[in-house]
C-alpha cells in the first residue's frame, strides 16, 4: 500500500537561553500544528491514528534532538522524527547565551488502501 501526502505544515521553534535542540524542536512542531485541524481523515474512512506523520527538524546541532520528546508533541498517529543539519544559531553578545532555532517540516499522510 502507498502513501498519499496530504499536508505539510511547516514551524520554528527558538531557544533564547541554553542552545537546547530539543525545545527548539519541540517548539518548532507545536508551532507547525497550532492551528490546524486534520478533521478531513474521516473522509476517507480513516481516523487520526491512522496518519503517518514524518517530521524533518532543522537545527545547527541535530545529534541533540531528543527525537523521542519531539514525537510527544504529536497527538496522533505513527510518528517519525528525523533531525537534521540546519537551523540556526544567532552568536550572543558579551558572553551570554546563544539563540537556537529550529525549522520543523510536518508531512502527513495516508494509506490509499490500495
Amino acid at each position: 500500500m502507498a502513501r498519499v501526502r496530504c499536508i505539510t505544515e511547516m514551524g520554528m521553534g527558538v531557544d533564547v537561553h541554553g542552545k537546547d535542540a530539543t525545545k527548539a524542536a519541540r517548539r518548532a512542531v507545536s508551532d507547525a500544528i497550532r492551528h490546524s485541524n486534520l478533521s478531513f481523515v474521516r473522509l476517507f474512512g480513516k481516523t487520526p491514528h491512522d496518519m503517518f506523520v514524518d517530521v524533518t527538524i532543522g537545527v545547527p546541532n541535530p545529534d541533540g534532538v531528543d527525537t523521542a520528546a519531539v514525537a510527544k508533541e504529536l497527538p496522533y498517529g505513527t510518528v517519525k522524527v528525523t533531525a537534521v543539519k540546519g537551523g540556526l544559531e544567532v552568536p550572543a553578545e558579551q558572553g551570554g547565551d546563544s539563540i537556537l532555532i529550529a525549522n520543523a517540516a510536518v508531512v502527513v499522510s495516508l494509506d490509499d488502501g490500495k
